[in-house]
């Protein structure tokens, strides 16, 4: 008995219906001024956010002009959410879907696009357009390469804009009851933006938008003086800001322009999990930014909308990560002069992932996995006792992986070299060079390990 589910062609999935028609809330627990500010929750489209709609606007169109043949492969340029929407709607009617991705990507939008069965090509994040490995000329590159290719060219492609014309900015008009007089918008390939524009310039002419843009981007300054810049600045936000003008960009309407630094986004982003429950990525932490700014500017009354243009769950690693936060320079501990100032992660703060010496060398590994780490403090009563790392492991179950029932305090390097706290960085930097981890401990307490990432990083931020 085959018990396959069986498809039929014939009928359209569901999942398109669950593309758009997202809600529309408003904000109360933040200072929004005199006005009213309401988030349309793009998060709520089945993958998750605002680019569903270009996935399936675009796909159907290539369908439609013929230059997306059955069978054939879909070519991409994203910052992820985009490759999500065209790999939703890719996969399910039969297409090969491969993807270009900027190496600052959250990983869980690179895995999640992996899940959707999508090839993902990672390239640089350093460097602009016009240059071999930006992510547009190589995602463009493939699509020249690979015969019968298409290349979905979001930049570029008219039925991006179109999809937020006919739904996004249609939705928005109903659910305010026809009373809106401000859209805060960012802009990656601009598409949102000018759907928005060209829909209310017949709907509500003298409605104004408003640009959220990351600070190192080029549209603010583009918006009030009208020049392009040819340099531009790198920015943690993912999905918005650009160091070019897209095609298909209509900037006419943008009446007012926000300039919002990472930390403004990232806190805000965060701010509105706490105050509202609404999980929203980075790039909606700039729009909130920007909106709330533009409110309390405000000296009568208006309506104004923004967008959790895509959910928060794909940024848990990078936005609502402490230990990341930090590592940027985006969240500040309290300073104490010392060498405890240059830990990654401190044990007194229930970051350090840590084993027992009863523990087993199988839990040792497991946490090691899990965490990405290659060493692991051994703790007793809150005091080190050891170090365990992959060599120590290798030498214990060589050749008999009953071994790794083997207890942890059997295992471990108990010889440990420790750097009190007020040692300073000549002597840090001595350890690390003899191919050591410098671990921070005094008689009283053990505060956490250096790595020599951590010295690194620790240099970027005050060398900067």
């Amino acid at each position: 008995m085959n018990d396959r589910p069986i498809f039929s062609p014939s009928q359209p999935p569901a999942l398109y219906k669950l593309i758009g028609n997202t809600p529309l809330v408003e904000v109360t627990r933040l200072d929004t001024g005199p006005c009213q500010l309401f988030l349309k929750l793009e998060s709520q489209n089945p993958g998750g956010s605002i680019k569903d709609r270009i996935g399936l606007s675009i796909i159907e169109a290539a369908e439609a002009d013929g230059s997306l043949q059955p069978g054939g492969t879909i070519i991409e340029a994203t910052a992820g959410n985009t490759g999500i929407g065209l790999a939703l709607v890719g996969r399910i009617k039969g297409y090969r879907v491969i993807l270009v991705v900027p190496d600052k990507m959250s990983t869980e939008k690179v895995l999640h696009l992996k899940a959707l069965g999508a090839e993902v090509h990672t390239t640089r994040s350093d460097v602009g357009k016009g240059h071999p490995e930006y992510y547009q000329d190589y995602a463009a590159r493939l699509a020249r390469e690979l015969p019968g290719a298409f290349f979905a060219d979001q930049f570029n492609n008219p039925a991006n804009p179109l999809a937020h014309e006919t739904t996004t900015g249609p939705e928005i008009w109903e659910q305010s009851g026809h009373d809106v007089d401000a859209i805060v918008v960012g802009v990656g390939s601009s598409g949102t933006l000018t759907g928005l524009t060209r829909y209310f310039r017949k709907a509500q002419p003298h409605l104004e938008f408003v640009l959220a843009d990351p600070q190192g981007s080029i549209l603010t300054e583009y918006i009030e003086s009208g020049r392009v810049s040819d340099t531009s600045g790198s920015w943690a936000v993912e999905g918005i800001g650009e160091d070019f003008i897209p095609s298909i960009a209509d900037m006419g309407s943008v009446k007012h322009a926000y300039t919002i630094s990472d930390q403004e986004s990232f806190d805000s982003a965060r701010a509105l999990l706490l105050a509202e429950g609404i999980l929203g990525g980075s790039s909606t932490g700039t729009l909130l930014a920007a909106a709330l700014k533009y409110c309390r500017e405000q000296t009568t009354p208006k309506r104004v909308v923004t967008f959790v243009c895509d959910t928060g769950t794909r940024y848990l690693s990078k936005v609502y990560n402490d230990g990341w936060m930090r590592d940027q320079g985006l969240l500040q501990r309290a300073l104490s002069g010392d060498l405890r100032d240059l830990i990654g992660r401190r044990y007194d703060e229930g970051d350090v992932v840590s084993v027992a010496p009863g523990d087993t060398l199988l839990t040792a590994f497991n946490r090691m996995r899990a965490s990405d780490l290659a060493q692991l403090p051994v703790l007793a009563d809150g005091k080190l006792v050891g170090i365990i790392d992959e060599s120590d492991m290798l030498l214990h179950v060589s050749g008999d992986a009953a071994h790794f029932a083997g207890l942890v305090g059997d295992t471990m390097t108990t010889q440990i070299e420790t750097l009190a706290p007020a040692s300073g960085i000549a002597a840090l930097r001595a350890t690390l060079d003899r191919g050591l981890t410098a671990v921070v401990a005094d008689d009283a307490l053990f505060y956490g390990l250096i790595t020599r990432f951590d010295l690194l990083n620790h240099l970027r931020r005050t060398l900067s």
